[in-house]
């Protein structure tokens, strides 16, 4: 009777629970190089980030990363004088102890199977990240906001050149 005693008092049952959890997570601790005897190491968003976006752009057949807004101030950062290249465009990520999520937004290729260039940004990403980080990436998630087409390409830069040779306005 007095191996139920311990099962019938809350207390007792919790704080025992508890300690095997505690010694469940610093167990747990010790395989991660994160987290050691001698400290603890803390990755921020912003780096996770900017690895992911340079790991996102080697892969052929992504025209473009960030969706229409994000491509915009992307576009005047640029332009301003000293201004550095915001690598993490398009990409938000949440990052904790052990494990990161990446969430990508881009502008692919026409004709690139759109399949085959998601399973490939999770790839690179996921060996990116976890290379260069130490932390397992729990998911990859790629949102594909458009398409891009050739002929557009060659319709701005056209219409920038011959900016003095339009026709006059129809209406006055």
């Amino acid at each position: 009777m007095t191996s139920t005693t311990p099962s019938t008092h809350p207390s007792t049952t919790s704080s025992t629970s508890q300690s095997s959890s505690s010694s469940e997570s610093s167990s747990s601790d010790t395989g991660n190089a994160l987290v050691t005897s001698q400290g603890r190491t803390t990755i921020a968003d912003s780096v996770v980030a900017k690895i992911a976006g340079i790991a996102t752009r080697d892969v052929s057949g992504v025209h473009a990363i960030g969706g229409g807004a994000a491509r915009a101030v992307g576009a005047i950062r640029e332009r301003i004088p000293g201004s550095r290249t915001n690598h993490s465009q398009g990409v938000s990520v949440e990052v904790g102890e052990r494990q990161a999520a990446v969430d990508v937004e881009l502008i692919a290729d026409y004709g690139v199977s759109i399949v085959d260039l998601a399973d490939g940004i999770r790839r690179n990403v996921i060996s990116s990240v976890e290379r260069m980080t130490g932390l397992e990436v729990a998911e990859v998630n790629v949102t594909v906001a458009d398409v891009f087409l050739p002929t557009e390409d060659n319709q701005d830069s056209k219409n920038d050149d011959d900016s003095d040779n339009q026709p006059p306005p129809r209406v006055q």
